[in-house]
C-alpha cells in the first residue's frame, strides 16, 4: 500500500510574526531534513510496488505453466503432443460427430432431417418428370414398325447394310489347304450358322412361298406372320451338306452374304437385289471362277417385306453363297461384293458396309 506522503511546502507563519535571521536557518534545515526522508520514503514505497508486481508477474506464470501440465496431463497420455496427427484425427472425429453438441459434419439432427426432405421432394419430382416424359413418348412409338428406319430414305434411295460369313478377323481370310487346323474354325463357324436354316427345320416352322412375288399379309400390326422357307439345301455345293469342309480342304472357299434386316423394306420396282463380286484393286484375273448358290446370284422377293422381330419371328434371312473355284494362290487377293438393284447404293466412302462389303483372300498350298 502507498502511504500518503507529507506536504513539502514550508509551514506558514502568522501575519506580522517575526522571528530572528538564526530562527529562519534553524527551520531551513529541518525543512531540507524533512524532505530528506520523504524522498527515502517514497523510493523505499516505490520499490515496494515494483516487488510486489515482479511477484504477481510470476505467479500468474507459474499457474499458467500448471496448468498446461495438467491439461497436456489429462488429454495426452500415451500420445504425441504438439500439432501431430494424432490431434488431426481427433478433430476429424469431433467434425464426424461431435458428443457434447450432438452434431455431425457440423449440422444437428434437426438439420439433417430438412436436408433430407429437400432432396426427397426433389429427387421424387424429378423422377415423375422424367416417368410422364417417358410415358408420353411410349404413347407415340409403335413397339411393332420402328418411327424412324436405319439405312433408309423413303422414296429416295435404300441403303441395306451386308455383311460375311464365316466370321474372320478383319475380313481376312488367310488359310494354308494342306494345314486343316488354318481353315477348321471356319468350317466351325459356318455349320454354326447354317442350324438355323436346316431343310426338316424350315419345313417345320415355314411356309413353302411361291417365288417372284412379294409375300405381303395383311391384318393387325400385332398380328403374329408367317416365314417364307430358305432351306439349307438352296446353297448345294456350299450347304455344308454334300462337303462338310465348304470347299476349305481343296482350296475353294465358300462365304455367304446376307443383307441386314429392315423392316419393310422391298426391293424397288419389283426387282430382286442380286450380288456381283470382283477383285477389288489389282488383276482381274486373280478371280477366274466363282459360282453363286442359288443361281441367281439374288434376293428373292418372297423374302420381303420384313414385319420386324415381335411379329416376324421365325423369319430366316435369305442368304447368297459365293463359292470362289478357281482364286489365284500364294498371294492376297481383295474382293469385292455389292449389292446391285434399282435404287441401291454401295459406294458410300466412309461406310464399307453399305450395299458393299471388302474382304481378302490368301489361300495357300
Amino acid at each position: 500500500m502507498r502511504r500518503q506522503l507529507r506536504s513539502r511546502r514550508a509551514p506558514v507563519f502568522p501575519y506580522g510574526y517575526g522571528y530572528r535571521l538564526d530562527d529562519q536557518d534553524e527551520v531551513n534545515q529541518n525543512y531540507l531534513a524533512d524532505e530528506e526522508e520523504e524522498a527515502e520514503e517514497e523510493a523505499r514505497v516505490v520499490m515496494a510496488l515494483e516487488l510486489e508486481e515482479e511477484e504477481d508477474e510470476e505467479e500468474k506464470e507459474e499457474e499458467e505453466e500448471e496448468e498446461k501440465e495438467k491439461k497436456e496431463e489429462e488429454g495426452g497420455q500415451g500420445q504425441p503432443t504438439g500439432n501431430t496427427w494424432w490431434q488431426k484425427v481427433q478433430i476429424l472425429n469431433e467434425y464426424l460427430w461431435d458428443p457434447e453438441r450432438r452434431m455431425s459434419l457440423s449440422q444437428t439432427g434437426q438439420s439433417w432431417r430438412m436436408i433430407l426432405v429437400i432432396y426427397f421432394f426433389f429427387y421424387a419430382s424429378l423422377a415423375a418428370v422424367i416417368t410422364v416424359c417417358m410415358y408420353m413418348l411410349f404413347l407415340t412409338i409403335s413397339p411393332y414398325m420402328p418411327t424412324f428406319t436405319e439405312r433408309m430414305k423413303p422414296d429416295l434411295f435404300s441403303l441395306p447394310g451386308v455383311m460375311i460369313r464365316p466370321f474372320a478377323h478383319s475380313l481376312n481370310f488367310n488359310f494354308n489347304v494342306s494345314e486343316p487346323d488354318t481353315w477348321q474354325h471356319y468350317v466351325i463357324s459356318l455349320n454354326g450358322f447354317l442350324q438355323g436354316y436346316n431343310d426338316s427345320l424350315q419345313e417345320e416352322m415355314n411356309v413353302d412361298c411361291p417365288p417372284g412375288q412379294y409375300f405381303i399379309q395383311d391384318g393387325d400390326e400385332d398380328e403374329d406372320k408367317k416365314a417364307c422357307q430358305f432351306k439349307r439345301s438352296f446353297l448345294k455345293n456350299c450347304s455344308g451338306l454334300e462337303d462338310p469342309t465348304f470347299g476349305y480342304s481343296t482350296g475353294q472357299p465358300c462365304i455367304l452374304l446376307k443383307m441386314n434386316r429392315i423392316v419393310g423394306f422391298r426391293p424397288e420396282f419389283g426387282d430382286p437385289v442380286k450380288v456381283s463380286c470382283k477383285v477389288q484393286r489389282g488383276d482381274e484375273n486373280d478371280i477366274r471362277s466363282i459360282n453363286y448358290y442359288p443361281e441367281s446370284a439374288s434376293f428373292d422377293l418372297r423374302y420381303y417385306p420384313y414385319y420386324g422381330k415381335l411379329t416376324h419371328v421365325n423369319y430366316t434371312s435369305p442368304l447368297v453363297a459365293m463359292h470362289f473355284t478357281d482364286v489365284v494362290k500364294n498371294q492376297v487377293v481383295p474382293v469385292q461384293c455389292q449389292l446391285k438393284g434399282k435404287g441401291i447404293i454401295n459406294d458410300v466412302i466412309n461406310d464399307r458396309f453399305v450395299g458393299r462389303v471388302i474382304f481378302t483372300l490368301n489361300i495357300e498350298t
